[in-house]
């Protein structure tokens, strides 16, 4: 492992972020990433000031390095510096619960479900616009479902298995470069005339960087749902999708839970066509919960399978 940490550590490590982020949630006041944030906006405004330029991407790409690499050597820097194991144990599980957002991902979707078992499509909509860019004020209850269960399965990687993908890899540090090039691609990874040129080096890391956690994200959803439908959904649909990391993990995951998803979408008043993902049933309810009931699984599967390699691992080092 990059991180230096063995494969006990690791699993101790892995569950100890993820206890974190189940008991906690998403921290309510100083969360780091809000604080990225406000870093990442202050960069772009100053750095992006000829979008339309030839330069834009080469300036797009010194913003990125500005904005990620010195909070990455940074942690680097306090977990070798640690004056005790325990400490750099502490700074290792805080960056990967800080990272995480497993239960925020649940805080922010699980309502819209409940909100539609109640028949309370006006609630549904408004909670779905704030997770989601398309227009979200005419779709009927399939398509707010269809909104719902579409980002609980793309963010199941983005916001949990890729997280814990990079912490195995790298730690602390590789948590936190994931998560800081995820943010900035949220961001700045826009197909507009402002984000096109000076956010393709963020979009572009961030699909590098999804690369692996994205099939390993769909390969989880495949195993634990209906595999035979979720592979074949892949390996059909997911080369149609723009994005070569979300077409699988949402093929796949969408195949997995025997839903019909993809279709028109509407994103600021323009009607977007986008290639079919899955197949069967039209979107519910029900349909939003099994999909965060699938990415919880999965997380507990990947923990589960870290504890193995790590009993094996100390069984034939003992």
């Amino acid at each position: 492992m990059f991180s230096g940490l063995d494969p006990v550590s690791l699993a101790l490590l892995l569950t100890a972020g993820v206890a974190l982020d189940r008991l906690l949630g998403e921290p309510r006041r100083f969360h780091p990433l809000i604080g990225f944030g406000a870093l990442a906006a202050w960069i772009e405004r100053t750095c992006n000031r000829a979008p339309a330029s030839s330069a834009a991407r080469i300036t797009g790409a010194l913003a990125l390095a500005l904005a990620v690499l010195p909070l990455t050597a940074l942690t680097v820097w306090l977990t070798s510096a640690a004056a005790t194991p325990a400490q750099s144990a502490i700074i290792h599980a805080l960056a990967l619960y800080f990272a995480l957002g497993a239960q925020s991902l649940k805080q922010h979707i699980a309502p819209i479900a409940q909100a539609l078992e109640q028949q309370r499509l006006a609630d549904a909509r408004v909670l779905t616009a704030r997770i989601v860019s398309r227009d979200t004020a005419a779709l009927d209850t399939a398509g707010v479902a269809r909104a719902a269960v579409e980002s609980a399965l793309e963010n199941g990687n983005d916001a949990v298995f890729g997280a814990l993908f990079w912490f195995i890899v790298a730690g602390a540090p590789g948590v936190v470069m994931f998560r800081l090039a995820n943010t900035l691609d949220a961001m700045w990874g826009y197909r507009n005339a402002r984000f096109l040129n000076f956010g393709w080096a963020a979009a572009r890391f961030d699909d590098l960087l999804n690369l692996v956690p994205a099939r390993l994200t769909a390969l989880t959803y495949a195993l634990l749902g209906s595999t035979s439908n979720a592979l074949a959904c892949w390996r059909v649909q997911a080369p149609a999708w723009s994005s070569p990391n979300a077409g699988p993990v949402m093929a796949a995951g969408a195949g997995a839970l025997n839903v019909a998803l993809g279709g028109v979408a509407i994103y600021e008043g323009s009607v977007e066509q986008r290639p079919q993902l899955g197949n069967g049933a039209e979107p519910n309810a029900q349909h939003i919960t099994r999909a965060l009931r699938l990415v919880e699984h999965g997380m507990l599967a990947w923990l589960l399978a870290m504890m193995l390699f790590a009993l094996i691992w100390s069984v034939a080092h003992a």
